[in-house]
């Protein structure tokens, strides 16, 4: 038994099991919006777009935070001011947007070799964050929690008709440009606790999951919350016994939970969806 709880006894183990808990639940939160609206490679596009930013604060020695949140606002702003004027599909702009930004970053960082690894940036590195880190996930995920918290249903009207939305009064403009403003927070939050290579599955496969579980948006927003909570906890804890990449073992664990419920969900799984087609085969020949 004390040897289960000796990871509680290292204060960094401790930050670092409570951050990732904080950080991907609020991903989580954001995750069930992009699946709702078929963004889900947005968050990719993010994770990517926030290199720039970082070799930036480098050259003029500002917090790497600061500059990665500023280079994905700028990106999410490019993407939406994109697919309002361009015309052009979804999937293109998050093609343009992420390969400019990322590949901007790539020569920034060559032309001025950083001093912070690369391998910290794709990979994070939760065990390692400073108190003021820690300071700075916990205020972003608070925040940004408390904001989705306020206003998840006018999001959920936004996201599933914006038509509608602007007959009843709100600005389907402005609450797409908070909630971007909260995935890039959230997209650099994440960076430090899985690397900005595996930010992808933290605002995806939570809401990927609890989709295949829910039919209804909020019982699908409580799912995913629960999942990127509980995995993140249970990854950052686990990996103190298997001396692993923290990061990594939070996605493992994200993905084995989503092809568990691609097989068994009671409603959309793969077994559900073969006894369906075997019902159905079943009246046909009946009839």
């Amino acid at each position: 038994m004390s040897t289960l709880l000796e990871p509680f006894t290292y204060g960094y183990m401790t930050n670092a099991m409570w951050v990732s808990a904080l950080v991907g639940g609020v991903c989580a939160f954001l995750s069930s919006y992009l699946m709702l609206k078929g963004w889900s490679l947005i968050g990719d596009a993010l994770s990517h777009s926030v290199v720039p930013g970082v070799a930036g604060a480098y050259i003029l020695g500002l917090p790497f935070a600061l500059g990665a949140f500023i280079s994905g606002g700028l990106a999410a702003a490019a993407m939406l001011f994109l697919s309002d004027r361009s015309g052009l599909k979804v999937d293109a702009i998050i093609g343009i947007i992420f390969t400019s930004f990322f590949g901007l970053g790539l020569f920034m960082a060559s032309v001025n070799p950083m001093a912070v690894s690369i391998q910290t940036i794709t990979m994070g590195n939760i065990l390692a964050i400073t108190p003021e880190d820690t300071l700075q996930l916990a205020l972003i995920g608070f925040v940004s929690l408390a904001i989705l918290l306020l206003k998840w249903k006018d999001l959920m009207v936004v996201f599933f008709d914006e038509s509608h939305a602007r007959s009843i009064g709100l600005r389907p403009g402005l609450l797409k440009a908070v909630f971007f403003m909260l995935l890039s927070a959230c997209v650099v939050a994440a960076m430090q606790t899985v690397g900005a290579f595996l930010v992808i599955a933290m605002v995806v496969t939570p809401g990927a999951t609890a989709y295949l579980l829910c039919d209804r948006f909020s019982r699908l927003i409580l799912t995913s919350v629960a999942i990127g909570t509980i995995t993140s906890f249970v990854g950052a804890y686990v990996s103190y016994f298997l001396d692993g990449a923290t990061g990594g073992i939070i996605v493992v664990l994200q993905t084995l939970i989503f092809l568990c419920v691609f097989v068994w969900s009671p409603k959309h799984g793969l077994l559900a969806a073969r006894r369906k087609a075997a019902q159905a085969l079943q009246t046909e020949v009946a009839q």
